[in-house]
């Protein structure tokens, strides 16, 4: 009688219907996820000058831009603070949100080589895009720290909140992601309409304005319902402070981006069988 141990078996079968998630499948290519997460910022910032530098100068160049046009020119309220700190710390939440929608929304098509020559939770992929967006945002949120003592914004307990809010950016980034990353794969039109959406979507959520010029609460809570409203307005209000905690449209973004999370998710699993044939 042989006494040789027996290899385990994995029996991998194609996800029929509305299959469940199987996060407990996730969790086991944990170190899959934080290689792809790695290698998505090595490559970004490799054969370049200015390195990782890049992350700070795009969302500072930008804040430079919008203190010109809508602070100096148009004199767009700012809740009286500084128009570069205003602009600033809305645009730190939304350049994680931005980016990770456009990098997971890709993040298929150009990973084709591997999904179509090894088996692995194609969830992997596209969460790996988005988390990876976390390194620039922390080289960002140090000039932010800069900003704050600059222009002496007091630090407080609010700033313990912090973390709540970029998981809040994270999971409606992911959510939004998983639904562009898998019709990019079967409508390759998708890819092109996702930076003219995501550039209307900024104009569309209060990072150049506040969201306090809506005064008519059926707007205000229809305008609620833009997830990144919340993130950018639960983020301000812990770095700024100074005005009131914007209790209900942070409570209604994050319910929307709960419901993107759940339906991208299950999409992307309904989908997935197709990846390898399509893309």
């Amino acid at each position: 009688m042989s006494t040789e141990a027996t290899a385990p078996a994995t029996l991998i079968r194609p996800s029929r219907g509305w299959s469940a998630l199987n996060l407990r499948e996730l969790w086991r290519y944990r170190e899959l996820i934080f290689f792809l997460t790695w290698r998505d910022v090595m490559v970004r910032y490799k054969q370049t000058l200015l390195g990782a530098a890049w992350a700070i100068l795009k969302p500072f160049l930008t804040m430079v831009i919008f203190y010109f046009v809508f602070d100096r020119l148009a004199s767009v309220p700012t809740d009286g603070y500084p128009g570069p700190i205003f602009y600033f710390s809305g645009l730190l939440p939304w350049i994680l949100f931005q980016e990770g929608v456009t990098k997971a929304g890709n993040s298929l098509v150009t990973g084709a080589n591997l999904i179509t020559k090894v088996y692995f939770p194609r969830l992997s992929i596209p969460l790996a895009s988005v988390v990876s967006g976390l390194v620039d945002f922390g080289l960002s949120f140090i000039v932010l720290v800069g900003m704050m003592v600059v222009y002496g914004v007091p630090f407080s307990a609010r700033l313990l909140t912090v973390p709540l809010f970029i998981l809040l950016a994270l999971v409606t980034a992911l959510g939004v992601g998983l639904w562009v990353s898998a019709m990019n794969v079967t409508y390759r039109d998708v890819g092109h309409v996702v930076p003219f959406a995501v550039q209307a979507w900024m104009y569309a959520s209060p990072i150049v304005y506040s969201v306090n010029l809506i005064t008519d609460p059926l707007w205000r809570w229809v305008y609620g319902l833009n997830p990144v409203a919340g993130v950018v307005m639960g983020f301000r209000w812990a770095i700024l402070g100074g005005t009131q905690f914007p209790a209900v449209l942070v409570l209604e973004s994050a319910v929307v981006s709960l419901l993107l999370l759940a339906s991208g998710a299950l999409y992307f699993r309904r989908m997935e069988r197709t990846f390898a044939d399509v893309v």
